[in-house]
């Protein structure tokens, strides 16, 4: 790459003293004299030779850029080396819930409370997608809107950001929407050149401030959104079930950009979106852990990262709800989002994000804690006023009969009535 650079500035000044030499020749003998010539048809040879060192440069520098945008961010010194085994419990919160009963999975309780509908949708929306109705789809009303609240009363400014956004800021991200299984939905290049739907609203928010600098004085700077993000899951063989993994959901995420003077702003920032965290899951009643992840889960953006799983009863598993990540420069270089320092230069920005709500993981987390023995649920104190009521009971109406095919006995159609 350096060599074709070289040659490209040797040629080119070479062409420059060219073309002052013909204008001397062409002022002093004419344009018939030979030494004119000579030049002229060096001059014709030194462009076709630049015509072919730029195209090898745009090569070499697409080549080199897509090697580059593999490289992941450095690792914060304190973080736990391997893969998820390796992972460090910071902090256990709340008590696990104990039950009388058996505890039931959130997907029996939310067929029996009408809440959830998986079943027969191969032929409506395909695998991994659901249906929230009644209580259900107010419970994630009510989490969106509880998260933006508990977000805006801390000075977050919230966002409504697009579902669809160009390659690069996904690749800017530190997500590669072109690569093989990716978990990245793009949209049919033919009708809609490089657009992909965003599996986070991270991407949305940091688009916002792609080719931008904020001022110092605005630093740091705390956004909230709540978007739909839309993910492959191309493991299809994990959580086939139930609404733990799914192609589509919705999410409250936390997007804050910082200074990078003393090189623990973003540090500081990230500790403060986990606090928020176990804010909002504890205000949820819920028993949660806080884990340091290891070198292998933190993905080529995140410097360092923290996960927060909840007890799931009916899974008697804990369960992955939240994350939160500290990027530093990594996104920032590759998306052109600095800050105008007090000194008026520009700087490179710190970035971090984490989920403040990822709706349906806590709706399973909610479900399974809060169940009685009874099979309704209890809601949580702080939600309540959000959705004008204490307990999820079921319903009054009676459940859809499935008429639909793959079935044995499928009945008859009505004959057309004649009026």
């Amino acid at each position: 790459m350096l060599s074709v650079r070289k040659e490209i500035f040797e040629l080119q000044e070479e062409k420059r003293l060219i073309s002052e030499t013909v204008r001397t020749l062409v002022v002093r003998l004419g344009s018939s004299e030979e030494p004119q010539h000579q030049a002229l048809q060096r001059g014709r040879q030194i462009r076709s030779r630049l015509s072919e060192l730029t195209l090898r440069e745009s090569q070499l520098d697409e080549e080199h850029y897509s090697r580059a945008l593999r490289l992941p961010n450095s690792t914060h010194p304190d973080v736990p080396v391997g893969d998820e085994s390796q992972a460090r419990v910071m902090e256990l919160v709340g008590q696990k819930p104990e039950f009388d009963f058996q505890p039931r999975g959130h997907v029996e309780l939310g067929e029996t409370l009408g809440l959830i509908r998986q079943r027969h949708l191969s032929h409506v929306s395909g695998h991994r997608s659901y249906y929230l109705r009644g209580a259900g789809a107010r419970l994630q009303t009510a989490l969106q809107n509880f998260a933006l609240d508990t977000l805006q009363r801390r000075g977050f400014i919230p966002m409504v950001v697009p579902d669809m956004l160009k390659g690069a800021v996904f690749e800017g991200c530190g997500m590669q929407p072109n690569a093989h299984r990716s978990q990245v939905y793009s949209l049919d290049p033919t009708c809609f050149p490089d657009l992909n739907l965003a599996g986070t609203g991270e991407v949305g928010v940091a688009g916002f401030f792609m080719d931008h600098a904020v001022n110092w004085k605005d630093l740091p700077v705390r956004t909230v959104c709540s978007s739909t993000c839309y993910r492959a899951e191309t493991d299809t063989g994990r959580e086939t079930w139930g609404l733990y993994r799914v192609h589509h959901f919705n999410k409250v995420e936390m997007f804050g950009v910082t200074a990078d003077e003393t090189g623990q702003e973003s540090a500081e920032l990230l500790q403060e979106f986990v606090s928020l965290q176990k804010e909002i899951f504890s205000a949820l009643e819920l028993h949660f852990r806080v884990l340091d992840m290891p070198t292998q889960e933190l993905g080529p953006p995140a410097h360092r990262k923290f996960d927060v799983e909840a007890w799931m009863p009916g899974r008697n598993a804990y369960g992955e709800i939240s994350s939160g990540s500290n990027c530093t420069d990594y996104q920032s270089r590759r998306l052109n989002i600095l800050y105008e320092a007090e000194d008026g230069s520009l700087q490179y920005a710190h970035t971090v994000n984490a989920t403040a709500c990822a709706i349906p993981r806590t709706i399973i987390a909610i479900l399974e804690t809060h169940q009685t023995k009874e099979g309704t649920v209890r809601i949580p104190r702080a939600l309540q006023p959000y959705l004008g009521m204490e307990v999820i009971e079921k319903p009054s109406y009676t459940p859809l009969r499935y008429i639909g095919p793959n079935q044995h006995h499928r009945p008859p159609r009505p004959a057309a009535k004649i009026r």
